[in-house]
């Protein structure tokens, strides 16, 4: 059953947000600090878990804003925000040109499609000589997945006979493609950091009940489906995991990516 936003908000905070966020966030934190910006803004920011760890690192002055996917989600982190005592303006406003020194944007649950667009506005309210920084997947990512559900697919009559499938691992850019969409969005001296991340399941039924792929990646994959197609489908992948994993977990990859630019 598809999930209101308000759930899907719940959801994203309770699971999402560690077992998939915190694989982008931890590569952030690894290779980037922002202890010395005076006006900071994150696109993207879920339930405000990483902004507010961000925030406790900055100096008392800075200006932080946030800016959250949907009414649902901006509830959330405003409370955790009050409860916290974190200085940060949550909003879900549009901000003008040029009107921060360091934008970090969460691209990833932005479709392959709208990336280049996603950037651009990152790089728009960048002031020039701005650090500009987002973190999506790059292709690689859910080869696992995206062979077992062509599978499914072909075998089941689906998808256009494994067509959709093929489109699914098509779309999702290589690291250069990313590199030149940042270019493209104004970005200069751009830096790249790629990390494997192995998301494990016991069982095919525990992989696709899981709230990420039942509620965030499936809907998208399947979106092709009818309602009935789309619960055929779920049902034979997960049967087919057991069958090709026998007793052992299910595991696939994704390349958490991190691309950081100035603007020129």
């Amino acid at each position: 059953m598809t999930k209101t936003q308000k759930e899907l908000a719940f959801l994203r905070d309770l699971y999402v947000d560690d077992e998939w966020t915190r694989r982008f966030t931890e590569l952030v934190d690894k290779h980037l600090g922002f202890a010395d910006e005076r006006r900071f803004l994150y696109i993207n920011a879920g339930t405000g878990n990483h902004i507010i760890e961000l925030r406790r690192k900055m100096g008392r002055d800075a200006e932080v804003c946030a800016v959250c996917e949907n009414d649902d989600t901006l509830t959330i982190a405003r409370d955790k925000g009050t409860a916290t005592k974190s200085a940060i303006d949550f909003s879900r406003r549009r901000f003008d040109d040029e009107s921060f020194d360091a934008v970090l944007a969460d691209a990833s649950f932005v479709r392959p499609e709208n990336l280049q667009s996603f950037v651009d506005e990152a790089a728009r309210v960048a002031e020039p000589g701005g650090r500009v920084a987002f973190f999506t997947v790059s292709a690689g990512s859910f080869g696992e997945v995206f062979s077992l559900l062509w599978e499914v697919f072909f075998n089941e009559d689906l998808g256009e006979h494994g067509a959709a499938a093929e489109r699914l691992i098509a779309e999702i850019p290589t690291v250069s493609q990313i590199e030149e969409t940042a270019a493209r969005a104004g970005l200069e001296d751009v830096e790249t950091h790629v990390a494997n991340e192995i998301f494990e399941y016991q069982n095919g039924a525990e992989f696709v009940a899981s709230p990420l792929v039942a509620d965030f990646l499936l809907p998208v994959w399947l979106e092709s489906l009818t309602d009935k197609q789309r619960a055929r489908a779920t049902k034979k992948l997960a049967e087919l995991v057991d069958a090709e994993d026998g007793s052992l977990t299910f595991r696939f990859t994704v390349k958490a990516t991190l691309v950081v630019g100035e603007k020129a």
